[in-house]
């Protein structure tokens, strides 16, 4: 990479789960075998990373992404099981979905397209979908269209932003290269071992996410990119519903970037208080999602749907109350 031979890698006062490997010119003997008399030479090695600063790194350079293929399979809360293939860009922020859940399976997928602040669904299992408290929106009483055209909408926002209308899982409306950085709030990281993901050689990391360390790495960091980095992690961690901790597996490859992640663990739901009772959380369905990712800053383009061929929400609405 360009880089000297001789190194050594230390670390930032903060919190080791923000740790960077930085490289210094040293006066140690590292990488500066030569042969007696023969002209030896040595080869250059990479610097060994403990498992948290491999963590760091392969977060940081999650900021790089552009673009990105995904799939994700595993079981969310009040959902059941599910399937997404999905592709989003960053600038401009755009997605384009197939999520198939446990409540939809006989009849297909449900596709979903994110673009300029809209949200499009369509594809044979609309009519078994709600907005809201709307009636089930079937192809006649879209008059025959493919799509339904939401908007305002949000996807892969802060979570406070994101609407889906309910036709998302909670858990999917989060930029996935965000939800994988949340092992950067793990105090306990470790190598699992080596393994082959969707082809590529990766490192597994394992370690247990709690609120705690995501908000103790936020105020550990030491940039501006680092600190909105956990921000939107620890958003993320409530945004998932997530109680109070979570096991967290990381595939990292040869290149250091994020080739998969796993999240299990317990969660919670706030019951809505009708009753003039005091406010408590419930348990809620456990989480176990895995998210792999497939092709890393390949071209991906999200386009909307022929206006002749969608219905428009408001004015479905319009026509439903006049």
């Amino acid at each position: 990479m360009g880089m000297s031979v001789c190194r050594s890698v230390s670390r930032r006062a903060a919190s080791a789960a923000l740790g960077f490997v930085l490289l210094g010119g040293g006066a140690g003997a590292c990488g500066t075998a030569s042969g007696s008399g023969s002209g030896g030479s040595s080869q250059a090695a990479a610097p060994v990373l403990t498992p948290a600063e491999a963590v760091a790194k392969a977060a940081e350079d999650s900021a790089d992404i552009t673009s990105l293929r995904y799939r994700i399979t595993g079981s969310v809360p009040d959902r059941g099981r599910l399937t997404v293939d999905a592709a989003m860009s960053t600038a401009p922020l755009a997605m384009d979905m197939e999520l198939t859940t446990a409540d939809q399976r006989a009849k297909g997928p449900l596709n979903i397209r994110f673009a300029g602040k809209a949200l499009y669904v369509g594809g044979s299992a609309l009519d078994t979908q709600k907005l809201g408290r709307l009636a089930k929106l079937d192809t006649e009483e879209v008059n025959g269209k493919s799509w339904l055209r939401i908007k305002p909408a949000g996807w892969g926002l802060v979570s406070v932003d994101n609407q889906s209308y309910g036709l998302l899982p909670r858990q999917v409306e989060g930029s996935p290269i965000v939800q994988s950085t949340l092992l950067t709030g793990s105090k306990n990281a470790k190598k699992i071992g080596a393994e082959t993901i969707d082809g590529a050689r990766t490192t597994h990391y394992r370690g247990t996410v709690t609120f705690d360390g995501l908000r103790a790495a936020q105020q550990a960091a030491t940039d501006k990119a680092g600190r909105e980095r956990q921000i939107n992690s620890l958003d993320q961690f409530i945004a998932l519903g997530l109680d109070k901790n979570f096991i967290m597996d990381l595939w990292i490859d040869n290149d250091g970037r994020t080739r998969q992640f796993r999240m299990r663990g317990a969660t919670y739901k706030a019951p809505v208080n009708a009753d003039g009772e005091p406010f408590k959380l419930v348990v809620g369905d456990p989480i176990d999602m895995t998210v792999t990712f497939l092709r890393i800053n390949e071209p991906v383009t999200v386009r909307t749907p022929s206006p002749g061929d969608t219905a428009d929400l408001d004015a479905l609405l319009e026509t439903q109350t006049g």
